[in-house]
């Protein structure tokens, strides 16, 4: 089950691009907290729902999700400097299971990219071929919230197809989302052949 996600030790790297020279590192909960504090706390970071945490308790709720085997963080590194938090899931052991029907090969994202560092040009692709980097997984899930404009434009110039509005109960409350998905095979279709 666990084949969809990548295993690893807090900070081990764990996928990496050289061309775009960009890693992917277990989060590190201990470690990282103080970068991932002042990023989940700061003015954008309202629609990913943990700005009301104190350190110790956003410590705590990485802690519960590197303790699950669904569930994993990871932060995204540009020249080894942390420049995203990215959080991939099994949508059957999620809440968004409540508002459609999971697929065996699909795998939720979560992704939050702090600064202007790196951008979207190189992120999107760079994360699309973090978690295809898996063979089991055969679509990508994604939930944004509906009234997120900036990653609902994201989330369709990356590719992904919307497939309607949902609601459900998640950790932080009831939450309107738009639910897309981004197959294994579309994706490479929009890569094209230089992805194959």
């Amino acid at each position: 089950m666990t084949e969809r996600l990548h295993e690893g030790t807090r900070g081990q790297e764990v996928w990496r691009d050289d061309a775009a020279r960009l890693s992917v590192h277990v989060l590190d909960p201990v470690a990282d907290l103080d970068v991932l504090h002042a990023w989940v706390t700061g003015p954008h970071a309202g629609f990913f729902g943990l700005g009301d945490l104190a350190p110790e308790e956003l410590r705590a709720t990485y802690e519960f999700v590197e303790s699950l085997p669904t569930h994993h963080a990871y932060l995204l590194r540009a020249d080894g400097e942390a420049v995203a938090l990215v959080q991939l899931y099994h949508p059957q052991d999620d809440p968004v299971a409540a508002a459609y029907e999971p697929l065996p090969g699909d795998v939720g994202v979560h992704f939050f990219k702090c600064g202007d560092a790196v951008g979207w040009e190189v992120l999107g692709p760079a994360l699309l071929g973090f978690v295809f980097s898996r063979p089991a997984v055969e679509r990508i899930v994604v939930e944004p919230d509906v009234r997120n404009r900036p990653a609902l434009a994201r989330m369709v110039a990356l590719g992904f197809e919307p497939a309607g509005e949902v609601h459900f109960e998640s950790p932080h409350g009831p939450k309107d989302a738009m639910l897309a998905f981004l197959t294994r095979d579309r994706a490479l279709a929009l890569a094209g052949p230089s992805a194959r």
